[in-house]
């Protein structure tokens, strides 16, 4: 099996694991928070945290040369599950062509307080 880390010190990893995983043609994106990697500071706005999170899992893809297309299937985690219609506003203009698989739940607690977090599965076509 070729497994290959996806690191970069613009993507916001604070723990013992990897911002991505490329295992053969899949890569595994952890689950993103929506922290601005320029400044550290997490947001707060439900809207801005959703876009932010989708900018990063982007940013990620963008470094193994694929994009938001090749996603496969996202888990998201909402603290509050009334903000699904914000959130699904903003999720549909990142994947405006063949959504890929989704899941929603709502979590009492996300890691640092987050209001969002989601996790992606993308494959190389």
């Amino acid at each position: 099996m070729k497994k290959n880390i996806i690191a970069s010190t613009k993507f916001p990893v604070s723990g013992p694991y990897s911002a991505a995983v490329e295992a053969n043609d899949f890569i595994f994106i952890s689950g993103q928070l929506p922290v601005d990697p320029a400044t550290g500071e997490m947001i707060n706005d439900i809207e801005k945290a959703t876009r932010q999170v989708l900018t990063n899992i982007k940013m990620i893809l963008n470094k193994t040369d694929l994009d938001m297309s090749n996603i496969v299937k996202t888990t998201v985690f909402l603290k509050n599950i009334t903000d699904f219609p914000a959130v699904n506003e903003i999720y549909a203009r990142f994947f405006p062509e063949e959504p890929p698989a989704r899941s929603t739940i709502e979590a009492s607690v996300l890691p640092k307080g987050a209001l969002i977090e989601i996790e992606a599965i993308a494959i190389r076509k």
